[in-house]
């Protein structure tokens, strides 16, 4: 099985048996002959190397690995339902309106669908998928033969989808991360507890409950893997509604910036205004931010908490001569330059807990009012953790709890 996708038909022929107890009824449901479902169902097994099902004279019952596995299932094929349905409702008159649509696709095409969103290009998917362009590019037109929808358009620097094509793969996404949810919980009942969380983070908690978390995890799961993925607000937010992320850890945003993610606070934050401890502003008591104004200003770009906090309660930029030089929300950056010189700066006062303790940074004595900040988790609204992945957030709350203890 590559790509996190079983094959399509298999797992309805599963998932019918596992609901009726009938290889029969599934096999008439599914338009398949018995054996033809028989041995859809076998190969499934011999993928995952598990039964899945008890043959029994007049019933098949699912296993605990089969009961497990069909609940990840269900969810993924429901996702690929709805997913095809939008994407015929999205593309209006220009659809064919093919009913049969989310019956016809398969698991290689939705593995080549999810490569060329991912690499906006057939030839860099290709690469990505250990095959010649001309199998992705003829998969990928097989798939909107089976839709009757256009999905892809060139442009002169590779293809981009159309409307109706990123509603379908969004669906795509999720259904392979139900997948790969259930495989990993299969895995845990078979003693073997082989697992992965992705977890996108943002600044403030990289420093501190991040690193402990990871830590705890490595320390007593076996062959459990986390990947932290960093980056811009708006694009960890997406990564996580199209399922590439499992959880994301920072700054609440108020409101919900969408209808299908939930989020969970974990602690208070405050911000503070800091310089290196050599500042000439360093140790003073009772400053005012006019009193930074003269001296260089590193500020966090205005779309992250910090930088709308400086940008639009202090209003720093409605000053007769902006004091901002430089706009980063790296706090290697930031430690970096405020070696070099008298630059002032706002951040997260947990985020520099440990270069305070050591020295590095300084936070300067002014006064703020409305800078504190909720921290916490955000997850997408549906999303269900496996036992184990749910053990790496109970780490990030524990550590959670002693942010501020530094």
């Amino acid at each position: 099985m590559q790509g996190g996708f079983p094959n399509i038909r298999h797992m309805r022929a599963f998932l019918e048996t596992a609901r009726t107890g009938s290889v029969s009824v599934a096999a008439e449901r599914c338009h398949l002959s018995q054996p033809a479902a028989t041995q859809a169902i076998a190969r499934l097994e011999a993928d995952f190397g598990t039964p899945l099902l008890i043959r029994r004279r007049r019933q098949a019952v699912p296993t605990t690995c089969g009961t497990l596995f069909a609940q990840r299932a269900a969810e993924a094929l429901r996702h690929l339902k709805e997913g095809s349905q939008a994407a015929l409702r999205e593309a209006g008159n220009k659809a064919q309106r093919r009913s049969t649509f989310e019956f016809s696709v398969t698991a290689s095409q939705l593995r080549n669908l999810i490569a060329i969103a991912n690499a906006g290009s057939f030839t860099v998917a290709a690469r990505t998928l250990g095959l010649s362009q001309p199998t992705v590019h003829r998969t990928a037109r097989s798939l909107e033969a089976v839709a009757g929808v256009p999905f892809f358009i060139a442009r002169p620097s590779g293809v981009r989808l159309t409307p109706a094509a990123e509603v379908f793969v969004l669906a795509a996404k999720l259904a392979q991360t139900e997948i790969r949810q259930g495989i990993e919980e299969m895995s845990r009942e078979l003693g073997q507890e082989r697992g992965t969380f992705v977890l996108g983070s943002l600044p403030l908690a990289r420093t501190t409950i991040v690193p402990k978390a990871i830590h705890a995890m490595v320390s007593n799961v076996k062959r459990f893997q986390i990947r932290v993925v960093e980056g811009r607000y708006a694009e960890v937010l997406r990564s996580l509604r199209e399922g590439d992320i499992d959880c994301l850890i920072g700054a609440l945003r108020h409101p919900a910036p969408a209808d299908d993610i939930k989020q969970e606070l974990l602690f208070y934050d405050a911000l503070a205004i800091v310089a290196h401890p050599d500042h000439p502003l360093a140790g003073m008591r009772n400053l005012r931010l006019e009193d930074t104004l003269d001296f260089p200003w590193i500020a966090p770009p205005k779309e992250t908490p910090a930088g709308q906090y400086l940008f639009d309660t202090l209003r720093i930029q409605e000053e007769p001569e902006t004091p901002v030089r430089v706009i980063s929300s790296s706090l290697g950056v930031l430690r970096g330059v405020l070696a070099e010189g008298p630059y002032v700066s706002i951040v997260s006062r947990h985020q520099i807990n440990v270069d305070e303790s050591l020295g590095a940074i300084a936070a300067l004595d002014v006064p703020l009012s409305g800078h504190i900040r909720d921290i916490g988790l955000t997850y997408r609204h549906e999303w269900r953790p496996t036992e184990t992945q749910a053990r790496f957030i109970d780490y990030l709350h524990r550590f959670s709890k002693t942010a501020l203890d530094f």
